[in-house]
C-alpha cells in the first residue's frame, strides 16, 4: 500500500469528521432551547436514513447508491465556510462560489476528488433525478428534525429574542397565513421545491404527532 494514499485517506477522514462537532446553525438562529443540538454530521446521517426509507416505500426510480454518496459528501463545504443559513445575508451565487472553492480544496488530494467535486456540482445544480431527490431529502430531514424539536417544546415563536427573524417578510407572510410553529415555517418554505410525493409526506409531518409514531420513545415512557 502506498504511504501517500494512506496519508491522503486518513487526512481526509480527519478533516471531514470535523462535521461531527459542528452544530447546525439554523437551530441556533431559531433559538432552539435544548442542551444538545444536532450536528451537521448527524443531519447527514439522518438524510441518508430518510433516503433509504423513502426509496423503499415509494417508486422514486433513482440510483440509491449514487444518492447516498451525494448526501454524504454534499455538506463538505461547511468545514471551510460554516453552515450558512438564508439569514446570513450571503447570496446564493456567493455561497455557490465559495462552496465550490471549499470542496475543491478539501478533496484535492483524493484520487477520486474531482469525481466527488462533480457529484457535488450535480447536486447543487439539480442536474439529475438523484440530485433532485437528494435536495428534497436534505430539506425534508430538516423539517422532521425541527418538528421533533417543536414536539419537545424546545422551539417557541412567542419567546424568540431574534427580532430579525420576525421582521423577515417571508416569516410575516407565513404567520398571516396561519402558520404558528417553527416547523410550520420550515415545511411551508420547503414545499416550493417538493414533488407530489414529498408534498404529501411534508403535509403528514406538519399535521401529525411524530412522537406517537416513535415506538421506541413510547416504550421508554
Amino acid at each position: 500500500m502506498e504511504k501517500n494514499k494512506m496519508v491522503n485517506a486518513i487526512q481526509f477522514y480527519l478533516l471531514a469528521t470535523e462535521l461531527k462537532d459542528m452544530l447546525r446553525s439554523g437551530w441556533k438562529v431559531w433559538e432552539i432551547n435544548r442542551e444538545r443540538l444536532e450536528s451537521v454530521a448527524e443531519h447527514i446521517y439522518g438524510a441518508c436514513i430518510l433516503a433509504i426509507a423513502i426509496d423503499s416505500e415509494f417508486e422514486m426510480k433513482i440510483d440509491l447508491k449514487k444518492a447516498i454518496l451525494m448526501l454524504v459528501i454534499h455538506e463538505l463545504e461547511e468545514i471551510k465556510i460554516g453552515d450558512l443559513t438564508p439569514f446570513d445575508k450571503v447570496t446564493k451565487e456567493e455561497k455557490r462560489k465559495i462552496g465550490k472553492e471549499a470542496v475543491c480544496e478539501i478533496l484535492k488530494d483524493l484520487t477520486k476528488g474531482q469525481e466527488y467535486v462533480d457529484l457535488i456540482e450535480e447536486f447543487e445544480e439539480m442536474q439529475s433525478k438523484e440530485a433532485q431527490f437528494c435536495k428534497m431529502i436534505d430539506k425534508l430531514e430538516a423539517d422532521l428534525q425541527v418538528k421533533i424539536y417543536c414536539e419537545e417544546n424546545r422551539a417557541d415563536i412567542a419567546h424568540l429574542n431574534n427580532n430579525e427573524l420576525l421582521k423577515d417578510e417571508r416569516i410575516q407572510k407565513m404567520v398571516c397565513d396561519g402558520n404558528k410553529t417553527v416547523a410550520d415555517f420550515f415545511i411551508e418554505t420547503d414545499k416550493l421545491i417538493f414533488s407530489e410525493e414529498f408534498l404529501e409526506i411534508a403535509e403528514f409531518v406538519k399535521n401529525n404527532d411524530l412522537y406517537k409514531l416513535d415506538k421506541n420513545r413510547l416504550n421508554r415512557r
